[in-house]
Parts: structure tokens; C-alpha cells; sequence
């Protein structure tokens, strides 16, 4: 079964220095139907304006994953991490028990571009930072996966029963990604077009996906996709 979300119809603010998409609920955007799907908590489209950023601030209890679409994102913690993460950069911070960070936009110049991610964690853990970078001749036509609890083929550690696919598709390029029904899937179209199991995704769409067996993505258009295996929390 797929319902499809549409890019319109997720939450919008607008702040000047900050427009975020809001694709569950999130600050003042509240969705009763769009609260968390399995333990994927948050995916926020953001643009910021150069020079500005968010300053810094407390989380704990949740796994939150940065990647960047255009333009550079500098993060900066109380764990002593400074860096600057770039288009094909997957950034992991374990908040767990309470970490303080700050993310900002460093270019004078340029906006930034990137998609914030919370995946709710299965434990309390301390506080930890994991970025890699996942080249673009790896995600073309395929899903690499980036993101896992076991840190399989390299990917980012998470600490829950989670996993992020990222695939670049264009014209041909097709791949199946085949998955437990008792799963959930969630794909997210970062930019351009594709078609998911039939349906025709843009960008910001997205396809919540439960009681399938295989994940079929194809006729792309410039498409960057996220794809989530989740499981249903407890």
C-alpha cells in the first residue's frame, strides 16, 4: 500500500534567513496524521541565507542526520566536532543524554541547501558525531546505503533498527530494493522526478509505503531519493 504526500502539503515557514518545509510535525507546523512514520521523526527541507544559521542549542534523545544538496553547512558542539559538511557529506550526531550545537550557513555568498533528519533512538546512549561521505559514481543509478545500526558497507552509524538509502536516477537507471512487508518505507524526492512501485513522485513528494515486498524506483529526471526502512515502534 503507498499513499503519497505531496510537496504543497507538507508544513512551510518562512523566517527570512530560514525557509524550511516541514515534512512531519515540527514547531508550530502540527499534523496529527503526519507526527512520525515508524521511527523517522523529522525530515525538514532547509535554505539558509548566507552568512545566517542557527545558534547554538540543546537536544538529546534523538539521532539526527544532516545532508547537504547545494552549498556548505559548518557544525559546530560542545563535543569539540567542528566541520564543514558539503553535498555527498552524511553527517550523524547522537544527541543521547544532551549535546549543544550549532549549525550556520558560512558562505557570505551562497545559500545552503540540505535536508535535516531525526530518526528516534531504541536506547540512551552518550552523545557522539559520525560524518562520511558517499561519492556520486556510488548513489548513480542504485541505493547506497548510508545510514545503519550495524554500520554495514560503510555506512553512518544510527542507534535504531533503521536504514537510509540515497540513489541518483536518470532516464534507464532503475534498482529494486526488496524489503519485509512487515516494514515500513518511506521515499523521500529530494529534487527532480521518479517513478516509486508506479507512482510519479516530484520533487519534495514523498510515498509512505507499508505491506510491500520490493521497492522499485525508475524513470528518473534528474531525481535525488531518500529511502527509509523503518521499522513500527513498539
Amino acid at each position: 500500500m503507498i499513499t503519497l504526500r505531496k510537496a504543497q502539503d507538507r508544513g512551510h515557514a518562512n523566517h527570512g534567513w530560514l525557509d524550511s518545509w516541514h515534512s512531519f510535525s515540527f514547531a508550530s507546523y502540527q499534523d496529527q496524521q503526519n507526527v512520525h512514520f515508524g521511527s523517522l521523526r523529522v525530515i525538514n527541507e532547509d535554505r539558509v541565507a548566507a552568512g545566517q544559521g542557527f545558534g547554538s542549542h540543546p537536544h538529546k534523545d534523538m539521532e539526527i542526520i544532516s545532508y547537504v544538496l547545494d552549498g556548505e553547512l559548518q557544525h559546530g558542539d560542545n563535543m569539540g566536532n567542528g566541520s564543514v559538511i558539503r553535498p555527498g557529506n552524511v553527517q550523524r550526531m547522537s544527541a543521547g543524554s544532551g549535546v549543544v550545537h550549532s549549525e550556520a550557513n558560512p558562505s557570505a555568498t551562497n545559500p545552503v541547501h540540505f535536508l535535516q533528519i531525526w530518526i528516534i533512538p531504541n536506547k540512551r546512549v552518550q552523545p557522539s558525531y559520525e560524518e562520511k561521505d558517499f561519492p556520486e559514481a556510488e548513489k548513480r543509478g542504485k541505493l547506497r546505503l548510508v545510514v545503519s545500526e550495524t554500520g554495514e558497507q560503510g555506512s553512518v552509524l544510527v542507534n535504531q533498527d533503521a536504514k537510509l538509502y540515497i540513489g541518483l536516477f536518470d532516464g534507464a537507471e532503475t534498482a529494486t530494493l526488496n524489503v519485509s512487508p512487515e516494514r515500513l518505507v518511506y521515499v523521500h524526492v529530494a529534487r527532480g522526478s521518479v517513478t516509486v512501485n508506479g507512482q510519479q513522485l516530484a520533487t519534495g513528494d514523498a510515498a509512505k509505503i507499508r505491506a510491500e515486498t520490493a521497492i522499485t524506483l525508475s524513470n528518473g529526471n534528474a531525481a535525488e531519493v531518500l529511502l527509509f526502512d523503518v521499522a513500527e515502534l513498539e
